[in-house]
């Protein structure tokens, strides 16, 4: 394996994940990432004393991160600080009924059990069930390649398959343990993350309720990015080159193999290549002969949403926000019903708000509020200023009246970000933020392939391959790919 060069297409999660393996497997590694930093979708940047981090604001599954820096001697404490988010996170449901999800599981069982009577019971018996689901899918399921039929096909794994209820959806799954609206809302909520509504998600994906639950919320203090920042300098350490402002152009493709990549400045070599860049675009710069999927399967592909995404610095703090924000305060099934089924902008959103700052003094001038807003939205959407603005001015009315302060006037500083941008940043395919959705039939080897089928050296890696969106499912895909790529060329 000396002097094999391998070459990584983007320095996202899954693309530092890669490169840091087989680096540390002994290969010569290049990333070439078209941006001017690393992090893909979790980039960072600073304005007016303000640090904001452009995407992943949930620090969930703990134990992943954990175990990434531990593959290489190290500890996430090597890098950044951890701190337990309690509450976990906030759940406008009205601006008179607010519910704080207390990180203490005793403190979540009474407040269960004070919305429900039976339901502190019913929750110690969904967690007992999503807790295996978490075991099997994280530990096993999530780590297989999915490249062939043939790794799922034995008893112990259909059984296995069985108890993670992948054939029934998540909707009629926690409908047997609860009857309160108040606790479905609640306890449907990570299933957003997933990219699909409950009833088109398979039941076996409780295990991000025992993710959220169990394991607990926490916060990277210094910000999300503190996290890339981290895997950038231990790639580093493993002697990855990663260069910025250098965007995939083109490949150099001879008898079934890429022998480089085509970059401002001419081509890089390689024994393989990896794409942890979005992966139809990838596709369309190969060239109809060497790509996996034409356009027709990529438009049947089950999109999750993009975002209408606003980065605001206060000159105040605001009351009432806790540092995860769930505004449910709408009716879910029309604006899900705007993302999915009939996809336009949404007439009455839900809505997200951040505000680290609540926990973070760092991150925003002293007395000063770091605040990110986000409103799932269909992917392929027009995109312009105008409707930008509109969906503004909306979610400042709703913020102002729960906060009972005025905020408009004491914003001085204001970005939106959404389709346009995701594609211009990152080629994202009609402008999506979160990959594909979970659906079960977008799932394990109904994924797109992590390998080319028909250049034996030619991999993809990240949120639209195997296992799936997310920050903690793209550090597993890395390592997935790079043992692929290293039983090609080992």
């Amino acid at each position: 394996m000396k002097n094999k060069k391998v070459i990584v297409i983007g320095a996202g999660f899954s693309g530092l994940s890669t490169a840091t393996e087989l680096a540390n497997k002994g290969y010569e590694v290049t990333i070439v990432e078209k941006n001017e930093q690393a992090g893909g979708r979790a980039r960072v940047f600073q304005e007016k004393g303000f640090t904001f981090d452009m995407g992943p604001s949930w620090y969930w599954m703990p134990d992943i991160f954990d175990n990434y820096f531990a593959r290489f001697g190290k500890k996430t404490a090597d890098y950044y600080t951890l701190k337990r988010l309690d509450p976990s996170y906030s759940v406008i449901l009205s601006d008179k009924e607010v519910v704080d999800m207390p990180a203490d599981y005793g403190a979540l069982r009474e407040l269960f059990e004070s919305i429900e009577p039976g339901a502190a019971n019913a929750l110690d018996r969904f967690l007992d069930q999503a807790a295996y689901k978490y075991k099997v899918g994280i530990q096993e399921f999530v780590w297989k390649p999915s490249v062939k039929i043939t790794e799922f096909l034995s008893l112990r794994i259909l059984v296995d398959a069985l108890r993670m209820d992948v054939f029934s959806s998540f909707y009629s799954h926690v409908r047997k343990f609860f009857k309160s609206e108040t606790l479905l809302k609640l306890m449907e909520f990570p299933i957003l993350f997933l990219g699909a509504i409950s009833q088109n998600t398979p039941a076996m994906y409780s295990l991000m309720n025992y993710a959220e639950i169990k394991l607990g919320t926490w916060y990277p203090m210094g910000g999300m990015h503190k996290i890339v920042q981290g895997m950038v300098d231990l790639a580093i350490s493993k002697g990855v080159n990663i260069q910025y402002n250098s965007e995939v152009t083109g490949f150099a493709i001879e008898a079934g193999q890429v022998k480089g990549v085509k970059v401002a400045g001419g081509i890089l070599t390689a024994d393989a290549v990896v794409a942890s860049a979005d992966y139809h675009h990838v596709e369309t710069l190969l060239g109809d002969a060497h790509r996996n999927y034409d356009e027709a399967y990529w438009d049947k592909r089950v999109m999750a949403p993009s975002s209408l995404l606003f980065y605001l610095g206060i000159n105040k703090r605001l009351p009432r926000l806790k540092h995860h924000n769930l505004f449910f305060d709408r009716d879910f099934s029309v604006h899900s019903h705007e993302i999915y089924t009939d996809p336009m902008w949404p007439s009455d959103p839900l809505f997200y708000a951040s505000a680290p700052s609540v926990t973070d003094p760092s991150i925003a001038p002293e007395g000063c509020e770091n605040l990110f807003l986000l409103i799932p939205v269909a992917p392929n959407l027009e995109d312009t200023q105008e409707v930008r603005e509109q969906y503004f001015d909306q979610l400042m009315d709703r913020l102002e009246q729960f906060c009972g302060v005025s905020i408009r006037d004491s914003i001085v500083y204001k970005r939106s970000y959404a389709h346009q941008d995701f594609m211009g940043d990152y080629h994202a395919f009609k402008g999506n933020a979160y990959g594909l959705a979970n659906t079960l039939m977008q799932t394990a080897i109904l994924k797109p392939s992590l390998k080319n089928k028909h250049l034996k050296n030619m991999f993809y890696t990240g949120q639209l391959t195997v296992p799936g969106p997310g920050v903690p499912p793209s550090l597993i895909s890395g390592i997935v790919v790079a043992k692929e790529v290293d039983k090609l060329l080992n």
